[in-house]
């Protein structure tokens, strides 16, 4: 395969030193980018796993548990303990669905809703922050590399253009 003229075969951004940088840089923001998230979980004795399950059920109202599951990419049993007391909690709603009374579809309580405005208000801000800095150009490069980074085609998939990703 020949090299177009303009690409040289290789670039700056892709030597080790660029690459140990970028994933050193995403390790300093995902630790920041949480640490809100976590004070809050911590004074509701909630963790991590309790802010994905908010996040996600109020992302995507009637999920299923086996739609949840795939998301999270966790076991029935991790899922269950979390889910069971955000459920006893008044966090989480969960119903039969209309169509097979087996789905459990799951929602987000009044409460819920409040906890997870809490938890992704910071992050929201951080990210309208960042976005508005760097500009159009540069976050639609910053989608391409997180794109990138998602191993799996149907989690790419949810965040194609003109994709309506609620559903």
């Amino acid at each position: 395969m020949k090299t177009p003229a303009n690409i040289t075969t290789n670039p700056q951004f892709l030597k080790d030193e660029e690459l140990r940088q970028g994933i050193e840089m995403l390790f300093y923001a995902y630790r920041d980018f949480i640490a809100e998230p976590d004070t809050i979980l911590r004074r509701s004795g909630f963790g991590r796993a309790h802010h994905r399950v908010i996040y996600f059920v109020g992302r995507y109202p009637d999920t299923t548990v086996s739609a949840l599951l795939d998301i999270l990419q966790i076991t029935k049993q991790s899922l269950s303990r979390v889910l069971g007391q955000l459920i006893r909690e008044g966090y989480i709603n969960q119903d039969k669905g209309l169509k097979d009374r087996r789905q459990r579809l799951l929602s987000l309580t009044k409460k819920g809703r409040e906890m997870e405005h809490q938890l992704t208000a910071d992050q929201r801000a951080r990210f309208a922050r960042a976005y508005s800095d760097a500009g159009e150009e540069a976050v639609e490069g910053f989608r391409k590399v997180i794109l990138g980074l998602i191993s799996r085609d149907e989690d790419r998939s949810r965040f194609t253009p003109h994709k309506d990703i609620s559903r």
